[in-house]
């Protein structure tokens, strides 16, 4: 039984390329996103916010240039429980995040150019493309696993630091 056969003087192969570049063609997009995303190196500094209760740390990811903003962690599918990515919008606005293309649950945690968080968005939803609005405007958005703002204390009036809120904190 003949299940593919080919003219006289072509290959398999020849008859295969055009299906095979169609696909690497397809992936290319997601693959470099991908890679993208895991490109962004953590910063060597700890961001602290300063609860009610006590301290917390986390070690961060820096998205400050628009096509690290664009990704974000999209196609990420873990984060370690101590880490985390902060956005740096570059000046004051209403900022709209949404999780197309992120596989994992976050909390956004909205945060001022004085590095005063003024809201969290807990628990998003992975995937959705539904807006998730800062509500009033800011320069920050820090992004950790979904959850932990709860289980760490983390609410609007907290305190965040980390040397690029203070460095772009306007001085009295």
């Amino acid at each position: 039984m003949t299940i593919f056969s080919c003219r006289a003087g072509t290959s398999l192969i020849s008859h295969l390329r055009p299906l095979v570049l169609a696909v690497f063609l397809l992936g290319l997009p997601n693959s470099l996103w991908a890679q993208q995303a895991q490109s962004i190196v953590p910063s060597p500094v700890y961001l602290s916010i300063e609860t009610k209760t006590e301290t917390e740390r986390f070690i961060v990811e820096i998205a400050d240039e628009p096509t690290e903003r664009e990704v974000g962690l999209m196609f990420r599918v873990e984060l370690p429980q101590d880490q985390g990515m902060l956005f740096d919008f570059e000046e004051d606005r209403n900022v709209t995040m949404w999780m197309r293309n992120t596989p994992l649950s976050l909390d956004m945690v909205f945060i001022d150019r004085s590095g005063q968080v003024v809201r969290v968005a807990p628990n998003t939803t992975p995937f959705s493309t539904d807006i998730i609005s800062s509500g009033q405007p800011v320069r920050y958005v820090l992004e950790i696993n979904a959850g932990e703002a709860d289980a760490r204390g983390i609410r609007a009036g907290d305190k965040v630091l980390h040397p690029l809120i203070e460095k772009n904190t306007p001085r009295n």
